[in-house]
């Protein structure tokens, strides 16, 4: 019989015929998919930002839709509009690509803060608003955004109300040597060829999840994470409710594709960089995501 171990490596397996030497980045973002949540990926263009989102989209078996943002998009080329249809003479609503499964925001930081907050509602609540009718999203919506440095030019800074819905970030930086050569041999497999999940075997891994047992002394780690954030003074401002709940929900998931129906404190400390790297910001300035996490975890004692 099938078990959700045997399909998640399954996934893991045929994502990394894709993306080579990867295998952290595949897990983080299959746990954000897992726990319902969102990835924002900043990087350099070229790295394979695009080919990660349209390889797991694949392998997951969900319906895909990407979005180029730019400095002119609007938010009605992502959510839709209401036409005025004259064969019928009544308002009908053309449908944007953000009711799909697996949304792509492509470059999201190159659209006005006006334009990215149009996913806002729908990456919160599954639903979006067009002239004041809400319209639900499908049950699986599920967004990877990509971020280029803001030292490139026509970038905007994120809100901190964008950054916040992301559960985490991360690079995938340059390939190894050893993939790098595969890719210049042309060498790597095509998407298309992958084996996919079904629906029913995607609803097992989920069903999965919601039994991942979490005990205090999780839950005590946890909270010394947020006190240290909060009252140290080291940051601009320390973890929220919000991040807690997510760093709760990330946990689980790793220790889900680690073939656990518990968290231990790994778990937590293995996603935390990746948790604070867009919401912890030093006073005097941003830093690596893993000494911040150094930092945080030095400062409690998590093994005391």
């Amino acid at each position: 019989m099938i078990n959700s171990n045997y399909l998640i490596k399954k996934i893991i397996s045929e994502c990394e015929k894709i993306i080579l030497d990867k295998e952290l980045q595949i897990k983080l973002s299959l746990a954000s998919f897992l726990s319902n949540s969102h990835i924002l990926i900043e990087d350099i263009p070229g790295v394979g930002k695009t080919t990660l989102a349209k390889t797991l989209s694949h392998v997951l078996g969900l319906d895909y839709a990407r979005v180029q943002f730019t400095s002119d998009l609007l938010p009605s080329d992502i959510l839709g509009v209401n036409y005025y249809n004259t064969k019928e003479s009544t308002f009908t609503f053309k449908k944007g690509p953000i009711f799909t499964q697996f949304l792509l925001a492509d470059e999201i930081n190159r659209a006005s803060s006006k334009t990215q907050s149009a996913l806002l509602e729908a990456m919160e609540e599954y639903s979006v608003t067009i002239d004041g009718k809400s319209i639900k999203l499908d049950d699986i919506f599920f967004v990877i955004a990509t971020k280029n440095p803001y030292e490139e030019v026509g970038t905007y800074e994120l809100p901190s109300s964008q950054l916040d819905r992301f559960a985490i970030s991360f690079s995938l930086g340059y390939p190894s040597h050893k993939a790098e050569r595969k890719i210049l041999q042309r060498k790597s497999t095509n998407i298309s060829t992958l084996d996919s999940v079904t629906q029913d075997e995607l609803n097992l891994i989920k069903n999965s999840y919601k039994t991942i047992y979490v005990n205090d002394d999780i839950l005590d780690l946890l909270q010394e994470i947020l006190k240290f954030t909060r009252d140290s003074g080291l940051y601009k401002n320390g973890l929220s409710t919000r991040a807690a709940l997510i760093l709760i929900d990330i946990s689980k998931a790793w220790a889900l594709i680690h073939s656990r129906d518990f968290v231990i404190p790994s778990d937590v400390t293995t996603v935390l960089p990746y948790i604070t790297r867009h919401r912890l910001i030093l006073q005097e300035g941003r830093t690596n995501p893993m000494e911040i996490a150094d930092e945080i975890l030095k400062n409690i004692h998590p093994d005391k």
